[in-house]
C-alpha cells in the first residue's frame, strides 16, 4: 500500500488499514485520514523539504516516522549532483534544490535503529524515460510518489501494489498529468490497483 499526501475516503483508509506493509511520504499529511501501520516513510532528501524535516522534533515524533522500520531517500545524491549545473541555467530560482541531505537522514536512521535506503537513480531516469511517451510540459523532476511506485514495481515484482491518497496534483515542476496518465496505464495493465478517494468516485477519479 503506497499511501500520498491526497484526499482518503472511508473506504481507501479501511484498506490502508488492513494493509501488510504501508508506504507514506515525507510528512505523512494524510496519515490523520487513515492511522496506522507505517513501515515506510519515503521523504525528498534534497533541498528545502528535507531541510525541514530534519528540523523538525515533530517530523521526527510523528507516529508514522516513529513506527516505520525505514526510511527511503528518493533522491540519489549523484543525480541531484547532475541536476545543479542545469537547473542553475533553467530554474535559478530553485538555487537549493540540489542540497543534498543524505547523510543527515543516514544519520537519523542510524541514530534510532531505522533502515535507511537510498532509491538509485536509475529508477529516475526509467521514470523520465517512460513518462516521456506522454509528452509532459517542460518539468524538473519527477514526484516522490512516482519515484516510489517505480521503485516498488521494480523490486517487487509480484506484489499486489495498491494506491490511496493520490491526488496528481501539488507542485508546479513536477509533471503531474504525465503521472497520472502512467499510472492510469498501470490500473489499465492490473499492476496496480488505484484506490478511490470516496465511495462515489471511479477508480480513475479517486487519485
Amino acid at each position: 500500500m503506497i499511501v500520498g499526501n491526497g484526499e482518503i475516503g472511508a473506504n481507501a483508509a479501511a484498506a490502508v488499514a488492513d494493509a501488510s506493509f504501508v508506504i507514506r511520504f515525507n510528512e505523512c499529511r494524510s496519515y490523520d485520514a487513515s492511522p496506522g501501520r507505517t513501515d515506510v516513510v519515503a521523504v525528498c532528501n534534497t533541498g528545502r523539504p528535507a531541510r525541514a524535516m530534519l528540523s523538525s522534533e515533530s517530523w521526527r515524533e510523528h507516529p508514522a516516522v516513529r513506527d516505520a522500520a525505514a526510511i527511503w531517500s528518493v533522491r540519489d545524491p549523484q543525480k541531484f549532483a547532475e541536476l545543479r549545473a542545469p537547473l542553475a541555467v533553467s530554474h535559478p530560482e530553485l538555487d537549493d534544490f540540489c542540497d543534498d541531505y543524505t547523510s543527515q537522514f543516514n544519520a537519523f536512521c542510524a541514530d534510532v535503529g531505522k533502515a535507511h535506503v537510498v532509491v538509485d537513480k536509475l529508477i529516475h531516469e526509467a521514470v523520465d524515460e517512460v513518462l516521456a511517451t506522454y509528452h509532459p510540459e517542460p518539468y524538473v523532476v519527477p514526484s516522490s510518489g512516482m519515484i516510489v511506485i517505480a521503485h516498488v514495481m521494480n523490486s517487487f515484482p509480484e506484489a499486489a501494489i495498491d494506491l490511496a491518497g493520490f491526488g496528481h496534483a501539488g507542485w508546479e515542476w513536477h509533471p503531474f498529468a504525465a503521472e497520472r496518465q502512467l499510472v492510469d496505464s498501470y490500473v489499465a495493465e492490473g499492476r496496480v490497483t488505484r484506490l478511490p478517494a470516496s465511495a462515489s468516485l471511479s477508480s480513475s477519479q479517486g487519485a
